[in-house]
Formats: structure tokens, C-alpha cells, sequence
């Protein structure tokens, strides 16, 4: 997995773009404020409506790093510039990074 480029949640701001790949019960729990929310699945499908600017990288994140990696390294085969977010939400909430959930539910990363 060396080949896949990462990004280090702490170098992030706290309102960063960040596409998260995670499932639609992960995402409504907590997620970053600014996330995009794909699933894995349909990420083939929702190319044209990924938040790529030309002016860096996105980061990609699910869990712990083991989905975001597989997407990051398919869009990069796509022509993405992409990193998957090194240590995924759990390190983003960790980390002590703005979370929000669907609802009135207190967010956290399932």
C-alpha cells in the first residue's frame, strides 16, 4: 500500500473538503463538517459530482484508512489528485477535529 498517496489529518484545516467513502449509517453518526459523503460503492457512478478543485489535493477518507485507500487508489487511475486520509475518522476524532451527525445525535465515528 505504499503506492497510495496519503494526507495527515492534522495538516488539514477544520473545514477541509474531504470526500468520505464510509456508509450511509457511519456518515449520519459523525463525519467532517465540510465532507462530501460518497459511499464505496457508488463511487463509479458519482464521478462527476466529486469536489475536485485544481488548486490541491483531496483527501479521501472511511473508517480507519482500508476503504479510502482502494478508492484513492482507483481515482488515481481515474486522473484524481487524491490521498487517502492517514488513520481514517478515527483519527480525525481523535485527533479532537470538528465532527457533525444527521439529526440531533451527539457525533461519533461508528
Amino acid at each position: 500500500m505504499s503506492d497510495i498517496p496519503e494526507i495527515d489529518p492534522v495538516t488539514l484545516p477544520d473545514d477541509a473538503v474531504i470526500l468520505d467513502v464510509r456508509e450511509q449509517n457511519e456518515w449520519d453518526a459523525g463525519h467532517a463538517p465540510n465532507a462530501v459523503h460518497v459511499p464505496l460503492g457508488d463511487l463509479p457512478s458519482a464521478l462527476d459530482s466529486l469536489p475536485i478543485s485544481d488548486d490541491g489535493t483531496l483527501a479521501v477518507v472511511c473508517r480507519g484508512g482500508g476503504r479510502s485507500s482502494r478508492a484513492v487508489a482507483w481515482l488515481v487511475q481515474q486522473g484524481f489528485d487524491v490521498a487517502n486520509l492517514t488513520g481514517g475518522m478515527k483519527a480525525w476524532e481523535a485527533g479532537g477535529r470538528p465532527l457533525t451527525a444527521a439529526g440531533d445525535a451527539e457525533p461519533h465515528v461508528l
